[in-house]
């Protein structure tokens, strides 16, 4: 190869590296009159149609933490919207808000499946999403709506929820559930009670789901957020980020996407 062919093909993979990058813009969509406000996420070299992911924030409502899963899900080929359950993008900064903006979503299951479904269609309408490959995953209170959708029977392939609330007062039936479900969980989570685990397990095993349950031993609440420690130490909460645990939940979160999306 010559001298002159080779600046050539450097030339053209310099052109093609900085052609390709993760996309990141704000989507504002509507539910009824609230002005919703989400971040889709995606590659651009990537052609054609790919699986849609909806992200889930915490109870601190949509911020950085959900924005960066979504850039990092973006970067593994899915378009992936981190979506709003509070309205207008609203955040806490204290936990006495973000048990009412949280709280105000979850006593009220139909605003909080209209809202989720909003998010759903606006992922559906993109250009470069598959309609028909969708799953929904979920961090702390967004893990609860995203195992919430699922006994609802919202048409995904799968739901993933990491450290969410896991119980209920209306546990799904036989054949209610189209999703196939994990759940990974801090051991040491003191909002997740033992007897609720084994409710989960015997309610996901009597609906016939597709479920796996994994148990990080010593692990505590949010596990998967940087910043929890931080908040943990202001607010005098059981909350600790753990590295491991996020990254192997990651992990085995990824190879359940390409099992679920490959059928």
């Amino acid at each position: 190869m010559n001298l002159k062919t080779t600046l050539i093909l450097i030339g053209l993979l310099i052109a093609s590296s900085a052609h390709a990058e993760i996309i990141s813009k704000e989507v504002d969509y509507q539910q009824g009159d609230t002005t919703m406000k989400g971040m889709m996420a995606y590659d651009d070299a990537i052609k054609g149609k790919r699986p849609g992911v909806l992200i889930v924030h915490e109870w601190w409502g949509h911020n950085k933490h959900a924005r960066d899963k979504a850039k990092m899900l973006a970067k593994e080929g899915y378009v992936a919207f981190a979506v709003d359950m509070y309205g207008d993008g609203k955040t806490a900064d204290h936990p006495d808000d973000a048990g009412k903006f949280s709280s105000a979503v979850a006593s009220n299951m139909p605003l909080a499946k209209a809202r989720f479904e909003a998010a759903m269609d606006t992922l559906k309408a993109q250009n470069n999403v598959d309609a028909d490959k969708l799953a929904a995953m979920g961090y702390c209170f967004g893990g609860g709506v995203v195992l919430n959708m699922a006994r609802m029977g919202v048409e995904l392939k799968g739901v993933s929820s990491f450290h969410g609330s896991i119980a209920t007062k209306n546990p799904a039936g036989k054949d209610d559930i189209k999703a196939s479900v994990r759940v990974f969980n801090g051991e040491a989570d003191p909002f997740v009670k033992a007897e609720q685990i084994e409710a989960l397990k015997e309610e996901m095993k009597n609906a016939g789901v597709d479920f796996e349950f994994v148990n990080y031993p010593g692990v505590k609440h949010s596990f998967t957020n940087p910043d929890a420690d931080a908040n943990g130490k202001k607010f005098g909460l059981p909350l600790e980020y753990n590295a491991e645990a996020d990254k192997d939940s990651w992990q085995k979160n990824l190879e359940f996407f390409k099992e679920i999306f490959s059928k």
